[in-house]
């Protein structure tokens, strides 16, 4: 009976609330979720800054009593998934070229390959590449977009690497080093993650602000 229960909570979890999902799936959880975001273009909606932020907050156990995580393998699991699932993006875009995009009809998913497009004309690969990790769908669409666009395989590895690390763990840490310093901080937890996904969408409407002042000013000189 216990065992039944334990299932269908399990089944009845929010994918898209941060709580919920470690609350099903723990520490494992981080992994699959970060892989599906960056590797999979069906994963562009799950909450990735927020789940790595308040994964990190619970492992001090401060915003919730009856769910603590354990630091260490949380940082695996967070950069593995990360990483890999970068990685795994790439490698699916290269070989199927825009093929992957041209399938869904998703207007979110086709304004973030415009957007991740945009990136790598406007910065190049290594600072995109960096840049991306904290923009959410961009993230997602940018790993097969590099692939398609074949951007070399060193160059992508190496900067996906860098930008995974330090989004992955920082945010984590960032969550972690809050829970382990301010009191009863579980009762600003919900304001918290709201500001974490604000802040994750500033570097994408500033790209879309530059962009229309851009178009604006060159049918201005046409």
């Amino acid at each position: 009976m216990t065992t039944t229960l334990h299932l269908a909570s399990q089944l009845a979890v929010n994918v898209l609330d941060a709580r919920s999902l470690l609350s099903a799936f723990g520490v494992l959880g981080v992994g699959v979720v970060l892989f599906a975001e960056t590797g999979l273009l069906v994963g562009f909606f799950l909450p990735g800054d927020s789940l790595l932020f308040t994964a990190g907050l619970l492992c001090t156990g401060a915003a919730d009593r009856g769910l603590k995580l354990s630091l260490a393998p949380l940082l695996v699991a967070a950069a593995v998934g990360a990483l890999a699932g970068s990685q795994c993006g790439y490698f699916l875009g290269r070989r199927a070229g825009g093929a992957l995009l041209a399938r869904s009809r998703s207007a979110r998913l086709h304004q973030g390959a415009k957007r991740a497009e945009e990136l790598l004309e406007r910065y190049g690969y290594a600072k995109a590449i960096v840049l991306a990790r904290f923009v959410p769908v961009v993230r997602t669409v940018l790993n097969p977009m590099a692939g398609a666009l074949r951007v070399p395989v060193r160059t992508f590895t190496v900067w996906q690497v860098t930008g995974g690390l330090v989004w992955s763990l920082g945010l984590t840490l960032a969550g972690y080093a809050l829970g382990s310093s301010v009191p009863n901080v579980d009762r600003y937890l919900l304001p918290m993650v709201a500001v974490i996904v604000a802040l994750s969408l500033v570097p994408l409407a500033a790209e879309v602000y530059r962009s229309r002042r851009d178009a604006q000013a060159k049918e201005l000189r046409e």
